[in-house]
């Protein structure tokens, strides 16, 4: 009998192995691991169809412009610069294009679209927008320099002030008269006529009521 259950029992039992073990789970992770490595190829591929289409638009920028970048990065997930602040990336769905750009706000969404063309015609339009803002900026800085030039005029190493004070000098040493000097003598010489009349007023208001009424 103990012979027979003996046999019987190493018949049934199944003997684990802790290297059978360690062999599946390396099979799952390499699995998991080509699965992953194929999505983000997928992904990669995709980011770069788009960026082909944006290489017309691109390549009309000046040479020496290195704000817009238009280049697929090897991160996870992979995305596609466009300008330091904003990017193009694949959707969970795998399918979808995601434009997104990175304000003082937080990350807001400019385009979402499964459509490769769609999404370019969104990129393009969000250049030429970039373009005109810095052309105008441009514009303004210049415009800015020459009110300044025309409205203040100034020698080199010369400020504002010592030209207004050296002017002051000037006009004084030819004799010819300081408008502001004559302008504060022209109000001082009013406000003292108008006290002189007020303190008249006064005195002719006593000088009445004394002859009219009498000493108290």
């Amino acid at each position: 009998m103990t012979g027979t259950r003996g046999e019987q029992s190493g018949e049934g039992q199944k003997v684990r192995r802790l290297s059978d073990a360690v062999r599946r789970v390396r099979v799952a992770e390499a699995e998991r691991t080509d699965a992953f490595a194929d999505l983000h190829e997928a992904e990669r591929a995709r980011l770069e169809m788009l960026a082909e289409e944006l290489a017309g638009v691109f390549g009309e920028l000046p040479a020496d412009d290195d704000y817009f970048i238009c280049q697929v990065n090897g991160g996870h997930p992979p995305r596609l610069w466009i300008d330091p602040t904003s990017h193009v990336t694949i959707g969970r769905d795998r399918r979808t294009y995601r434009f997104l750009k990175d304000t003082r706000l937080g990350r807001v969404v400019l385009t979402e679209h499964a459509d490769i063309g769609v999404v370019a015609d969104a990129v393009t339009d969000y250049v030429a927008e970039r373009v005109v803002e810095r052309d105008r900026a441009k514009d303004t800085d210049q415009f800015l320099a020459r009110l300044k030039l025309a409205f203040l005029p100034q020698q080199p190493g010369r400020t504002a002030t010592a030209g207004r004070a050296t002017a002051v000098a000037a006009a004084a040493s030819s004799g010819a008269p300081d408008r502001g000097a004559t302008r504060r003598g022209t109000a001082l010489w009013a406000l003292i006529a108008f006290l002189f009349g007020i303190a008249a007023g006064a005195l002719g208001l006593v000088a009445y009521a004394w002859f009219r009424i009498g000493p108290v």
